[in-house]
């Protein structure tokens, strides 16, 4: 009869081997041959034995999570770089804790904290918009070698970061619209004090250049990747007297916000205006017209990131590099329905 809370004796008496095998099969399997793996395992299965989380990360001198910051948790696009993140934790039974950034008084604690408090063991942070003093106090008690920067990161600051390639991306969005005819083409951008708003506007005003596009001020307008700040633009090109004959955002949400607008107003999409967004989360194939846009591969992002950081956290007190290339995620034009040539 099985025992109601299973320990590893009545696993090793299971499956005939000794406790010691057994606990060699949950920390160090490899050291077993695969019978004798397997063995285990089904021995586990039919006496419900469950691994004492608590004893086994006391031992290893380890939480067993790990924390993400995100910087709006109500916003799509992080969705699949989390899943990413999620499912490479998965496999090795730690534990992934979020916190969204956007309000940071609210929690009442800082980061640093969840280090002090042994809750975590590293920490991947979605936000360049950290506080530089959380970074600092991080640094100060020894544990910013745990942490590593996805999709964003903070300029001036030496710690590990997986990308996309931003700047290329924007390029391609650029050439994109030329090569259809397009040579009036305006920018909406993200938020001014954002790194991917930089690295975007970077490569599109790189990309105008050498193909000698014709530059003005009043098209290129702020935004801060919102539905509502492509709301906003849309109406500042609406009340343009020269318009452009196509419009690059710096994210899908903006040109949701911008062609909800200009539809709204009685232009077409592509047929009047041209839009292509950036980002290509799930809405945009289902956006009416749907979105050609720059494919980030973002579950790929949240897998290198977690890749990364369990490098890290398994040197254990060994110095991080100071200064490390990022690591960048390729990115891609998805052409759909929003964007046609010129009519004139």
């Amino acid at each position: 009869m099985v025992p109601k809370n299973a320990r590893i004796r009545d696993v090793a008496r299971e499956a005939g081997v000794s406790t010691a095998t057994v606990s060699r099969a949950l920390s160090n399997p490899d050291l077993l041959s695969e019978a004798t793996r397997e063995q285990v395992f089904a021995a586990i299965r039919s006496t419900g034995y469950r691994v004492n989380r608590a004893a086994r990360n006391l031992r290893t001198r380890q939480a067993g999570a790990v924390l993400v910051l995100v910087p709006n948790l109500g916003n799509p696009f992080f969705s699949q770089i989390l899943a990413g993140i999620s499912e490479s934790f998965g496999d090795r039974d730690t534990s992934v804790l979020i916190a969204d950034t956007k309000d940071p008084a609210s929690t009442g604690r800082r980061f640093v904290d969840y280090f002090l408090d042994s809750q975590i063991d590293g920490m991947i942070c979605l936000d360049g918009g950290l506080p530089r003093d959380e970074l600092q106090l991080l640094e100060d008690n020894d544990v910013a070698g745990r942490v590593v920067f996805a999709c964003e990161w903070m300029q001036g600051v030496h710690l590990p970061s997986v990308r996309s390639d931003n700047v290329h991306g924007a390029r391609l969005a650029v050439r994109h619209l030329y090569d259809l005819g397009h040579r009036k083409i305006a920018h909406i951008t993200g938020p001014e004090d954002n790194v991917l708003t930089h690295a975007r506007r970077e490569g599109m005003l790189e990309e105008r250049a050498r193909l000698q596009l014709p530059t003005r001020d009043d098209w290129i307008i702020r935004g801060d990747f919102s539905l509502a700040s492509g709301r906003v633009a849309g109406e500042r090109i609406l009340a343009m007297d020269d318009r452009p004959t196509a419009v690059f955002c710096a994210s899908d949400q903006v040109a949701f916000g911008l062609m909800a607008t200009l539809t709204g107003n009685g232009l077409r999409v592509p047929e009047d205006i041209s839009v292509i967004g950036f980002d290509d989360i799930e809405l945009s194939e289902y956006y009416v017209p749907a979105l050609t846009t720059i494919r980030q591969d973002r579950h790929e992002l949240g897998a290198k990131a977690s890749s990364l950081l369990l490098e890290r956290i398994e040197a254990g007190d060994a110095p991080a590099s100071a200064d490390q290339d990022p690591v960048m995620v390729d990115v891609e034009l998805v052409v759909r329905a929003s964007v046609a040539a010129p009519r004139n």
